[in-house]
């Protein structure tokens, strides 16, 4: 049966998926919109920071459903996690330390868990998934996000038995590497979004962590530290995401890139895997005959998806993306303004550093930090000019949070 035959069927048995939604902001709020009109599925506890916006997104929500829910509303993450009421957990914060005490939480109360917190996940996805096998319950990441599109992509060619050359997404919006919140502000008014996350966007820092979760998800590596970020249409990047060799940018094939001028869209460049399936590939794309071709999706529609992966993980015990094990990839700190000694540093989204993307073995080598572990009460230990790749060395990491303890026992985990 199919997973929508699945959802008729729970609503035809007054059955109804029963989801718990932490956050209620741009992306909670819109796809708990969406769940309101799909049968099988309900809303039954919101709980934001503010819980007067947690209260407006339940009260848009039986707005438009057709059958009214009681919804349980709180300030408090775990009163819904902890809920009768709530059989799946949907963490739409976009914060790393909010992120690890929800995931965490979840899997005490031994209920499944949906990312729309890609922070989080590349900082301590792979212990946090490691742990719900354990426990027989489904971490995943969302579909709708770039990451598991491109996996999704990635996924139909590799089923197909083709070689798949370059995963990617396009960028939204320009690199402005020195965005903070001051200066995304009247941009994210317009768009009714945070400033801090607008700032995340435009600093290259959430590409770079789409591109770091796509990374652990399917074991491809950037072909540079921070990507190339190439700028092109559906036609030139296939020419272009090449290797050096034959005219274009690359140094290897099996890399993640992001592109400006292919967003919204996702991709992958493959290759047919032998001379009949290249001749039928040719064939069917008509780009003429050409050895590499590119799959695009002109589209991710973000959390406005992520019901299918909540569908996914209580209908079908399965996930939309997760890590393949050991972290591949890191998202590193780098400042993107002079620190001075002393001073404390705030994390993503904010005015002092922007994420890079790197190997996990360069990480590990060069003694950098994730960005996910910095904010709270993080102090820079010395001068630290902007551009700088943060080290130890140089910031002293508040180690009292959560995100920091599952850090360092995911490191332990997996021999770091």
């Amino acid at each position: 049966m199919t997973l929508y035959g699945k959802l008729l069927e729970r609503e035809k048995n007054g059955a109804p998926i029963k989801v718990g939604v932490i956050g209620a902001g741009q992306m909670g709020f819109g796809m708990i919109a969406q769940i309101s009109t799909i049968p099988g599925m309900a809303v039954t506890g919101i709980s934001d920071i503010n819980k007067d916006a947690a209260q407006r997104a339940a009260d848009a929500y039986n707005a438009s459903a057709e059958k009214k829910v009681d919804i349980l509303v709180s300030s408090d993450f775990k009163e819904i996690i902890h809920s009768d009421k709530v059989e799946v957990i949907v963490d739409a914060t976009g914060v790393p330390e909010v992120g690890a005490q929800i995931s965490l939480e979840t899997l005490l109360a031994k209920k499944h868990i949906v990312l729309l917190n890609v922070e989080v996940d590349i900082t301590i996805g792979p212990l946090m998934k490691k742990m719900y096998d354990s426990a027989d319950l489904v971490y995943t990441g969302s579909d709708g996000d770039e990451p598991a599109a491109t996996t999704e992509l990635f996924e139909f060619a590799k089923s197909m038995g083709m070689e798949v050359l370059v995963a990617g997404k396009g960028k939204n919006n320009k690199l402005k590497v020195g965005a903070n919140p001051d200066t995304a502000q009247a941009e994210a008014d317009s768009k009714q979004m945070s400033s801090h996350m607008l700032a995340a966007f435009q600093d290259g820092t959430k590409t770079m962590a789409e591109m770091n979760l796509l990374s652990n998800a399917i074991g491809f590596i950037p072909d540079k530290v921070g990507m190339h970020g190439i700028s092109g249409d559906v036609d030139s990047v296939v020419k272009d995401l090449d290797l050096k060799e034959n005219g274009g940018v690359l140094d290897k094939y099996g890399v993640v890139e992001y592109v400006d001028g292919l967003a919204p869209g996702v991709f992958v460049i493959v290759k047919g895997q032998n001379d009949g399936a290249r001749h039928e590939l040719s064939y069917l794309m008509k780009k003429g005959d050409r050895d590499h071709h590119i799959l695009y999706r002109p589209y991710h529609l973000a959390s406005l998806e992520t019901p299918i992966t909540i569908a996914k993980a209580v209908l079908n015990h399965d996930h939309a993306i997760v890590p393949l094990g050991a972290p591949i990839s890191e998202t590193v700190a780098v400042a993107k303004k002079d620190i001075k000694a002393g001073e404390k540093i705030d994390g993503i989204g904010g005015y002092c550093v922007r994420g890079v993307l790197e190997t996990h073995a360069d990480l590990v080598k060069n003694n950098n930090v994730p960005i996910g572990l910095v904010g709270g009460s993080s102090v820079a230990k010395r001068d630290i000019k902007d551009g700088t790749f943060l080290t130890y060395d140089d910031i002293e990491i508040d180690e009292s949070t959560t995100v920091y303890r599952l850090r360092k026992l995911q490191d332990s985990t997996f021999g770091d």
